[in-house]
């Protein structure tokens, strides 16, 4: 049995979305794990560097070194913070990418379901049709035997 004509442009429009929003969620998700290792780089350096900066400590150094780390340190406290609003963006675009993705799955679901319906339908009415003949048919041989 065929589907309905535009019924089946309609499940097709929203397969090719559905498989759109995959993408975009699929690139939201890899965008955001980027940001999540760049924000991970930082930390690790200003560990390092601030690791650094109390050995340097103990040895001593001049006030003009010691004014040059803690403005370094503040430039890269500003870069993480600076950092982590992006990985909160990036986690925010993957909630509404996923909610759209969702949003195109479920309409595609019930595009199916109703596909489905319908041939169910169809196929109801042709075993009707199928019994009615048959009942017909039986009928005749029996008048056609007395």
């Amino acid at each position: 049995m065929a589907i309905n004509p535009a019924l089946e442009t309609l499940i097709e429009l929203a397969t090719s979305q559905t498989d759109e929003a995959a993408k975009r969620l699929g690139l939201a998700i890899r965008a955001c794990e980027d940001t999540e290792q760049k924000l991970t780089m930082l930390l690790q350096y200003r560990e390092e560097y601030e690791a650094r900066f109390r050995a340097t400590l103990t040895s001593g150094f001049t006030a003009a070194g010691y004014r040059n780390f803690q403005l370094f340190l503040d430039k890269l406290d500003t870069a993480i913070a600076g950092q982590q609003k992006i990985v909160n963006d990036a986690k925010r675009r993957i909630v509404d990418e996923r909610s759209q993705w969702q949003s195109c799955e479920r309409k595609r679901m019930s595009y199916d379901t109703l596909a489905t319906r319908m041939h169910k339908a169809e196929e109801r009415k042709a075993n009707k049709l199928d019994q009615k003949l048959m009942d017909e048919f039986a009928t005749r041989q029996s008048n056609y035997k007395r």
